[in-house]
């Protein structure tokens, strides 16, 4: 979805030539002719939608010096552009004052009006990570935060804000790389435990002879290597939130000690006289099927249900598509400035091959596939071209990937051919780079006729730079099976060279 604009004017032709060039740019519109109709639609439920505003300062009855003190009460955040026929100093420096952000003169510039919509977009985006990284930090995170703007989601913010009136034992289920620690977080940065400690346990990554001691702590000297006191998990979450991500796979032992901790609100760590009281809010997750673990046996039926009592699921990306838009955006600001890029976006096209795609590692892939294109984009908008793994694997999409400089110079001044990578011969060959053909020699320097391994090591190594190491590719290119290709590489010792 893309960004909607506010423009506000009491000239209707002035308006119309604005809303025509800010659709251009790729934004929608919401327009109105006061001062009083600025402030009716940002007061009312289109309001929250608007990422900009574009005001004029000279209207009758409620001015554009009104709206900009309404904004400061109300909407302090929001970038706001004025333009005004009068371009004086005096004027300017009142406006940026009250809170205006740009400064534009009538007759509107469309490259000026371009170029301060996207700085102020990007300024404002960078903003928001910053807010957002600092309520994560903070304990504070909530569902405002949160980048959950699909239908799909809109049941899952709606049961964490009622399971967050209360400490309910809580089990958020859904694929890997979905969000469910996000999930968790806004939970508890909208429940009475907000500021508190927020601790996550991985128990899918402790060894199982470490569970025990990690999560309910240990004396000095307990067992061999207690070299210190350790105070455990749960008495780190004491006060706040305990999140156990992935709880099934817990091992047996640990989920007896875990049931009688639920049950008591106390701990025991290993080698103490007596037990620790401990006042936590207990948030599971798991992308298994518990179900089916406790009818196997693996997991205890009675903690199941101890730890089941308000279950939150949470849709795979796949089935939330309307939300990859705003998702992709948040990752463009954040890596743009993390890896200091100046990339204002994404193309309409790049976009819809990502909302076509499947995303079986969820939330979590489209975050590093965003990653990898921002590392490799050559201009400041990613393109179809910046995601050639993904363009591969989706119908009516093409990514062109740029050659590979040669691996080797010409036939030019040896006594045999070159086997050029399109297949062409030297007369046809495709130019690259410096000019010079991409191309596989067929003899060697003495002039004698290389080997067919030789050639064909040649080849897969050209097809491995070539598609970037993407195998399915370079098999398909190459006219072979993934399978073929693997022992190819296995058998020509290539593999460490990938």
């Amino acid at each position: 979805m893309a960004q909607v604009i506010l423009i506000v004017d009491d000239d209707p032709a002035q308006r119309r030539i604005l809303e025509s060039m800010i659709r251009r740019f790729g934004y929608e519109t919401l327009a109105g002719d006061s001062g009083q109709s600025a402030i009716d639609i940002l007061a009312g439920p289109q309001g929250k939608d608007v990422a900009l505003l574009i005001l004029d300062l000279e209207m009758p009855d409620i001015d554009g010096m009104e709206v900009l003190a309404y904004l400061s009460a109300h909407r302090k955040e929001l970038p706001v552009i004025i333009q005004t026929v009068h371009g004086s100093i005096e004027t300017v420096v009142k406006a940026m004052r009250a809170g205006a952000d740009d400064f534009v003169a009538k007759p509107v510039n469309p490259e000026r009006v371009k170029v301060s919509i996207q700085n102020l977009m990007r300024v404002n985006a960078l903003s928001e990570e910053v807010k957002r990284l600092n309520h994560k930090a903070s304990g504070e995170f909530s569902f405002e935060d949160l980048i959950a703007e699909s239908p799909a989601m809109t049941n899952v913010v709606r049961l964490g804000r009622r399971a967050a009136q209360s400490n309910i034992p809580i089990l958020i289920e859904g694929e890997s790389g979905v969000g469910k620690e996000m999930i968790a977080r806004a939970i508890q940065g909208e429940s009475e435990r907000r500021g508190k400690p927020f601790v996550t346990v991985n128990c899918g990554a402790i060894p199982e002879n470490l569970v025990e001691s990690i999560l309910f702590g240990h004396e000095k000297g307990s067992f061999t290597g207690a070299t210190a006191r350790h105070t455990g998990k749960f008495v780190e979450a004491n006060g706040g939130t305990l999140f156990l991500d992935e709880v099934g796979e817990l091992p047996a032992e640990a989920q007896v000690k875990l049931l009688r901790a639920l049950q008591d609100g106390e701990v025991d760590p290993i080698g103490a006289r007596r037990p620790v009281k401990v006042n936590i809010r207990l948030i599971s997750a798991t992308n298994r099927d518990m179900i089916e673990m406790v009818k196997a046996g693996t997991f205890r039926e009675d903690l199941y249900y101890r730890l089941n009592v308000f279950p939150i699921t949470v849709p795979p990306l796949r089935e939330r598509t309307e939300g990859i838009p705003a998702l992709v955006n948040h990752f463009v600001t954040r890596f743009a400035a993390e890896e200091g890029r100046k990339i204002k976006g994404i193309e309409a096209n790049a976009l819809e091959l990502l909302r076509h795609y499947s995303w079986p590692g969820n939330v979590r892939q489209l975050e590093n596939t965003v990653f990898r294109a921002i590392v490799l984009c050559e201009g400041d908008v990613l393109t179809v071209d910046d995601f050639p793994q993904i363009a591969a694997q989706v119908d009516g999409f093409e990514a062109r990937v740029p050659p590979a400089p040669s691996a080797a110079t010409s036939a030019s001044g040896r006594d045999g051919i070159t086997v050029f990578a399109s297949g062409a011969p030297a007369g046809d060959s495709p130019l690259v780079g410096n000019g010079q053909p991409l191309g596989i020699p067929a003899v060697t320097e003495g002039g004698h006729i290389r080997t067919l391994e030789e050639v064909e090591a040649d080849m897969i190594r050209l097809a491995l730079e070539r598609y970037h190491g993407h195998m399915s590719e370079v098999a398909r290119k190459l006219g072979i099976g993934r399978s073929t290709l693997y022992r190819k590489v296995r058998d020509l010792g290539l593999e460490a060279k990938m």
